[in-house]
């Protein structure tokens, strides 16, 4: 599994800890920065790390903002994602078993570092479940199809 990782000035803190933590656990990571907390645009990371989910080149994506919805929105335009912003474990566990979600979203200046480990190893630990979720997610992509 290789994970994508991003985020804006107000997520670096916490993406660093979540880098660290899933390196620990042997999982690459692909950083797209940022690389400091000097203030930088979230959009320019969000999109990046979305269409190189969408394209496959990772498997999955975590990206971090202060809130994380700043991050969800932009990820979100991109075809083919379905980026989940979540601050509680039992969300980042029915993201992935519901809704698929291939980028999961949290807020830099919303959760202790300690939660949002807690929140990403249940966002990866789950799985997809496929059947009445399936037609959901077709639905969704159909219409990014039009």
């Amino acid at each position: 599994m290789k994970i994508a990782i991003g985020s804006d000035h107000a997520g670096f803190k916490l993406k660093e800890e979540i880098k660290k933590f899933l390196e620990e656990k042997g999982i690459e990571v692909v950083d797209f920065g940022t690389n400091s907390e000097e203030r930088v645009d979230y959009p320019d990371y969000a999109i990046s790390l979305a269409e190189s989910v969408a394209k496959g080149e990772e498997t999955f994506g975590i990206l971090i903002c202060g809130t994380g919805i700043g991050m969800s929105i932009a990820a979100n335009k991109v075809k083919g994602i379905r980026a989940s912003l979540v601050s509680d474990v039992y969300s980042a566990h029915s993201a992935r078993e519901h809704n698929n979600a291939n980028i999961l979203c949290m807020g830099g200046r919303v959760l202790g570092t300690e939660l949002a480990k807690e929140i990403t190893n249940a966002w990866l630990n789950a799985e997809f479940l496929g059947g009445r979720h399936e037609r959901r997610i077709n639905k969704i992509a159909e219409y990014e199809d039009k």
